[in-house]
């Protein structure tokens, strides 16, 4: 396999892992800034309160967009088994 292909080949792949942590990641980061905000405006100090909140929110997000975030995925592991042959030459 030559380089290019390779590098071409690894890129792809890091471009959909970006493309299937961002969605949760945002979503963690929101929840996460609203509930310090909510904490800070109330004076509560609990440190279980954020992380159930965002657990239940990137748990939400991944049951409803998991079926467009595979997409890429499987996309991506067709062409990967289709070229296999060709690719270990």
């Amino acid at each position: 396999m030559e380089q290019d292909a390779l590098v071409d080949q690894l890129h792809s792949m890091l471009g959909i892992v970006l493309y299937m942590a961002l969605p949760p990641l945002v979503a963690a980061v929101v929840v996460g800034l609203l509930i310090g905000v909510m904490q800070a405006v109330t004076q509560i100090q609990d440190q279980s309160l954020p992380l159930a909140f965002k657990l239940l929110v990137v748990m939400a997000i991944l049951a409803l967009a998991g079926p467009l975030l595979t997409v890429p995925l499987m996309r991506e592991a067709t062409a990967v088994f289709d070229n296999f042959p060709l690719m270990t030459r």
